[in-house]
């Protein structure tokens, strides 16, 4: 029997606290900071982003998103034999203990089983299915919790408009299981680290001292450009590896970064729009957590049907980037 890794549930989870371009830019007129809902609109299509709670981490985040992905998979927590979580933001420095096994630890999970972080920045949920995919196509394991969870309102730069405007705080997540029937078809994952100076977190902790910035760091043009270039190329490698395409993907559920952005890969796809999720606009960018985000929306309100092909991408911070073909 060929094992396949399917998708049999997706859950989601966005902190109460919704921040409109309308509050941000109050708040950052009150610093001396000019921005507009327009302004930020026109740039990224972003109209509004969550903000998660003074104590609240990146694993509260992702127990409440998985919660929900195991209820649709009609699974318990002691059903699943791996965690896998992308993230940027972990919930405590040096990355240790593992925010996977904080999660595992507050999901209940006592049957021992493996659990630990990916770190691909904004890709990190691609890079993360594809580890779950290989696991259980090994036979090694049978049902993977993967997670993206992220707090990034901790490590913006509130005095920098050209990067607060842009991210957000979420958590998405997905369950996949050891099927007969295919499930991922193909996955293709890059990194170049010659990229890394043009998004990165630049701080350096030395003997108990921060060097350098705590904030994250931008260069907004030099991603815009090369993230373009990047995501149909990738894409386009993964369906060759599935023998399939363009025409043949049903949903684009791509990395919620840019509406500019995405509107260029998928012009370049030669898809329309009406074939691409979009959550950017009601969570902006939440890094690892936006694309199970965004496809957790598409699954809920029934845009996104079994059967379905579904193309996710991403790029981020290393610079890596990917892609994953799915039938759901």
């Amino acid at each position: 029997m060929t094992l396949h890794s399917k998708i049999v549930g997706t859950g989601s989870y966005l902190p109460p606290n919704r921040v409109t371009n309308h509050d941000l830019a109050a708040q950052l007129a009150a610093k001396g900071i000019e921005t507009s809902d327009e302004w930020i609109v026109s740039r990224s299509g972003i109209a509004a982003r969550h903000y998660a709670a003074e104590g609240v981490q990146s694993s509260d985040l992702a127990v409440e998103a998985a919660k929900k992905a195991l209820e649709m998979a009609q699974l318990s927590a002691n059903d699943i034999d791996l965690v896998i979580l992308a993230t940027s933001t972990p919930d405590f420095f040096g990355g240790f203990p593992s925010t996977a096994c904080v999660v595992q630890r507050k999901l209940g999970i006592d049957n021992g089983c493996p659990a630990l972080d990916v770190q691909a920045v904004c890709s990190g949920f691609v890079y993360a299915l594809t580890t779950a995919d290989k696991f259980i196509k090994s036979g090694a394991h049978k049902n993977v919790l993967v997670i993206g969870a992220e707090v990034f309102s901790r490590i913006i730069d509130f005095s920098d408009r050209t990067t607060c405007v842009l991210f957000g705080d979420g958590a998405g997540a997905a369950v996949l299981t050891a099927s007969e029937e295919p499930g991922i078809l193909a996955t293709k994952l890059h990194a170049d680290g010659s990229y890394g100076d043009i998004l990165c977190g630049p701080g350096r902790i030395s003997n108990g001292v921060l060097e350098g910035s705590a904030f994250m760091y931008m260069d907004g043009q030099a991603v815009f450009k090369l993230a373009v270039g990047l995501l149909d190329k990738v894409a386009n490698e993964a369906l060759e590896l599935a023998g399939m395409q363009s025409s043949e993907v049903d949903w684009i559920v791509p990395h919620q970064a840019n509406i500019r952005i995405m509107q260029g890969t998928a012009k370049k796809l030669g898809l329309g729009m009406d074939k691409m999720i979009v959550t950017v606009d009601q969570h902006g960018n939440t890094s690892a957590a936006s694309i199970p985000l965004a496809l957790d929306v598409g699954v809920r309100d029934g845009r996104i049907k079994p059967g379905q092909n579904v193309m996710m991408e991403g790029v981020g911070g290393g610079f890596t980037w990917g892609a994953v073909l799915v039938r759901m």
